[in-house]
């Protein structure tokens, strides 16, 4: 039997990140993953799942230069090879996960592939598949349970044929005439307004009667005057009832009752994602859980001395820099070093067009926490890098308490917020207060005066609005 002091059952983002920390740090470490070290961010998630976009969106902008552009712009019929596409989208992730892999390597992490079941608390036994012989046994100090996430099914809809899952969705081999999407979270809609651009007829349905139903409804106003431009349509408050008997049209009951049939080429379900807590021994340790996910103290400890949970397994929120964060404070705690996760904020980014990305307490948040707020919000109308970009919808929101002006949460919609995150995040995580981002100097022309801005206008004095 080898033995080891950190063994790492998942190679994702938490996983593979707490492993390069710890190899940094000098704990001899495994890592057992069953397939490319990534897991579904790099490989069957974030990653692909953004190329997919960007080449939809690129696809999208030639196919309206084709007709009229104010900007003046005019080409012949355009055209998409999808098989290319799905190629160039395959080598940005295969140099991801490369990389990945060559930093495990550098850093000395031990990488074994196979399938990890757990004996106890500190064993594993891994299959590795056509090796022959008994599966291998390596005895741990430590033991870190990554395992992250899986494609949630309806009961009646189960993956295969017709019935697809982000996984498929994400490589293409035609793009389907007609497309139903199940659920109008944010996977659900990136991936819709996706296949939409890249000349799909889009329906979505959605069981709660709005969409993005986890942010406010400020927010996604403009994704909804989004998806009616591009004529995806919508339908709320309906429930899935799976296929027809011919298997050619999606069965869906509406808010009367009365059954809807889609027809359709395929139906991407998106409801959801569950905590991977099957197929591992896991419930051999007897953990404490909560609900289907592992109960974790501030530390990622878990219920049993020196067994460790990180990202999905452990519930909302499933970000992979959340996981990757937790991974790195238990290395550096198995290391001996102090450490909490008590993050000011866990950002999160929604890839619609347009995208949102918050950080911290909505007003309404902070209402509900019993914070006596202001908020103000500066509008991309006015705002000179937005018009040059044709893209003026939405805006920038700051909330901040009202006696210290204690910034405690951001909200954003319009183009590129995505990379405004990074402020908004750091300006909790730092204590600023509104006097704070209204006095930084910010580039001029750029999205992030907005940010400016909005703490101007919450002080009273905006100088653009």
């Amino acid at each position: 039997m080898q033995s080891t002091t950190l063994l790492i059952i998942g190679g994702g983002p938490g996983g593979y990140i707490a492993a390069i920390r710890a190899g940094q740090l000098g704990i001899p470490t495994v890592l057992v993953e069953s397939d490319n070290v990534g897991g579904t961010c790099l490989n069957i998630g974030c990653i692909p799942s953004k190329a997919l976009i960007h080449a939809a969106d690129e696809f999208h902008k030639v196919v309206g230069y084709g007709g009229s552009s104010s900007l003046g712009i005019q080409v012949s019929t355009p055209a998409i090879d999808i098989g290319k596409t799905v190629a160039w989208k395959d080598g940005v992730v295969k140099r991801l996960t490369g990389g990945v892999a060559a930093l495990l390597k550098k850093n000395g992490v031990h990488v074994i592939k196979g399938w990890a079941r757990i004996i106890d608390g500190k064993t594993i036994a891994i299959d590795q598949g056509g090796k022959a012989g008994e599966p291998l046994q390596i005895s741990c100090e430590h033991l870190l349970l990554a395992t992250g996430s899986a494609a949630t099914e309806l009961p009646d809809m189960p993956f295969g044929g017709k019935v697809i899952s982000s996984t498929q969705a994400l490589s293409p081999t035609t793009v389907p005439e007609r497309i139903a999407v199940v659920g109008a979270g944010y996977i659900g809609l990136e991936l819709g307004i996706a296949y939409r651009k890249l000349g799909a007829q889009v329906s979505i349905i959605e069981a709660q009667d709005r969409i993005l139903p986890a942010y406010d409804a400020d927010l996604t106003k403009p994704v909804l005057a989004s998806l009616k431009k591009l004529g995806v349509t919508l339908h709320l408050s309906c429930a899935v009832k799976g296929m027809n008997a011919a298997g050619t049209a999606l069965r869906v009951l509406d808010q009367r009752d009365s059954e809807l049939l889609f027809e359709t080429d395929q139906v991407l379900v998106a409801v959801g994602r569950r905590p991977r807590t099957a197929g591992f021994g896991l419930e051999s340790l007897m953990l404490d859980m909560d609900s289907r996910s592992l109960r974790i103290d501030d530390q990622c400890r878990t219920s049993m001395h020196n067994v460790w949970a990180i990202g999905d397994l452990v519930g909302e929120p499933m970000l992979a820099h959340r996981a990757m964060a937790q991974g790195e404070m238990v290395a550096e705690i198995i290391a001996g070093k102090s450490r909490r996760f008590t993050p000011a904020s866990i950002p999160a980014v929604c890839f619609t067009d347009p995208e949102i990305a918050v950080a911290g307490l909505s007003p309404d948040e902070a209402t509900q926490q019993g914070l006596d707020c202001i908020h103000a919000m500066f509008p991309f109308s006015a705002n000179g890098r937005a018009m040059t970009l044709e893209s003026t919808e939405g805006f920038v929101r700051v909330v901040a308490r009202r006696d210290n002006h204690l910034v405690v949460g951001w909200q954003a919609v319009g183009p590129g917020v995505s990379e405004l995150s990074t402020a908004f995040s750091q300006s909790l995580e730092m204590g600023a207060r509104l006097e704070d981002v209204a006095g930084t100097i910010h580039a001029h022309p750029s999205l992030g005066e907005a940010v400016q801005e909005a703490a101007l206008r919450a002080l009273g004095h905006a100088l653009h609005i």
